[in-house]
């Protein structure tokens, strides 16, 4: 909602459409509905508890004062062990930023690169905050369209026609958010080696979803040398350790683009909490593939998918592809665009959510928010006995659209 008052920057931001329709469904259980969320974009399962220990014992030994802005050093190190372990990435600690969640770490690495009209080239489908800040630094966002075909990927030749002479930043997501897709070696070697014939082009690879992956080893695109020193690499402990709520990301960058976001941080947030540094130094000191907990978790999310994919391929109409990791399923639903039932008339993704929400109490998200009109977003992070209820009822409400 815009105001008069409100400065032309706020005014022209949208709501973020996870959080709208969170905050929606949110309204109809209050009013005592039985609604079933599919469109959160979190982990259903706890904090692992050594982690929670950690913190724990970090309140009780008063590691509750300030902390450097770039977060402490003990934390600093594990994430420079954990890029070397997992990604074979070499960094040091004057590389890495720690941020309140992995959305600050994107935010600061725009704010810090991107100019007023500066293009920044945005596969699409994307994560629904990246434009917003784009807007927010002034720059200019590109779409590169993708569909169910390319199983949602950019090619090198679409990256290389994209490329302009104001294009400063290729900003990608994988494993996606929300198609599900995964890029593999060969994919972003091909890519890389197109980004790197601009030698002013940064590349900003969100990897928050890395441990969601279900097609075995997450290849992170600043392992190619042409474009390393280029690379700013955002993960954080949210997805892959159940950790939403402690809000810790980091970015991995050039030392000089660091000290950037280091600057711009100081100036308004600061640190990051230092009881949720805490627990994430014990959550990285690990390897994430190898904890019970996490590994448990991740076939949970591969045993839902499937699930989910089975429910969908039964009802008349929907298109799919196989998603590879996170845990979203971005179906084609233009099949039902023009239908009605009753007063009810689909005109598009978000007609066809808010009639799911209202007729059946099924919260999703439109695919328009993350630049796909013929989508919507399914998320299938709850048990199977929701999805089943779920899909159940989004059978029997489609079935009546005519």
């Amino acid at each position: 909602m815009t105001h008069e008052h409100l400065s032309e920057r706020v005014n022209k931001l949208s709501e973020s459409a996870t959080l709208q329709m969170t905050r929606k469904s949110r309204q109809l259980k209050e009013e005592g509905k039985d609604v079933i969320n599919l469109s959160i974009g979190e982990p259903d399962f706890d904090t692992p508890m050594s982690i929670k220990e950690a913190a724990i014992a970090a309140i009780k030994g008063n590691i509750t004062h300030y902390p450097p802005v770039s977060g402490y050093k003990e934390l600093k190190q594990a994430i420079v062990d954990k890029l070397k372990r997992e990604n074979n990435l070499d960094y040091h600690i004057n590389q890495i930023i720690v941020s309140n969640g992995a959305k600050q770490s994107i935010a600061n690495s725009i704010l810090s690169l991107v100019n007023h009209g500066d293009e920044v080239l945005l596969p699409s489908p994307f994560w629904v905050s990246y434009p917003e800040m784009i807007k927010l630094a002034g720059g200019k966002s590109v779409f590169l369209q993708t569909g169910l075909e390319s199983d949602f990927k950019v090619t090198p030749q679409q990256v290389e026609e994209s490329i302009t002479e104001k294009t400063k930043v290729f900003l990608f997501n994988s494993p996606c958010n929300p198609s599900g897709t995964v890029y593999h070696e060969d994919e972003l070697q091909a890519i890389a080696e197109v980004l790197a014939t601009k030698e002013d082009l940064y590349i900003i690879s969100d990897e928050i979803y890395e441990h969601i992956n279900f097609i075995g080893e997450h290849t992170s695109i600043a392992r190619f040398d042409v474009i390393k020193d280029r690379v700013v690499t955002i993960n954080g402990v949210s997805k892959s350790f159940a950790m939403t709520g402690w809000r810790i990301g980091y970015a991995a960058a050039p030392e000089y683009l660091a000290d950037a976001m280091d600057t711009l941080q100081g100036q308004y947030t600061s640190g990051a909490s230092s009881i949720s540094q805490m627990a994430a130094l014990k959550a990285l000191e690990a390897d994430a593939r190898l904890m019970p907990e996490l590994k448990a978790m991740k076939e949970a999310f591969r045993q839902r998918r499937d699930l989910a994919l089975k429910r969908l391929n039964e009802i008349p109409g929907l298109k799919l592809n196989i998603p590879e990791g996170a845990f979203y399923i971005f179906p084609d639903v233009s099949y039902y665009y023009g239908k009605k039932n009753g007063d009810a008339v689909i005109r598009d993704g978000y007609d066809l959510c808010m009639y799911l929400l209202e007729k059946v109490h099924v919260a999703l998200v439109p695919g328009a928010a993350f630049g796909s009109y013929k989508h919507i977003r399914i998320s299938y992070a709850t048990s199977t006995e929701e999805l089943n209820r779920a899909f159940d009822r989004i059978e029997s409400a489609l079935a009546e659209l005519k």
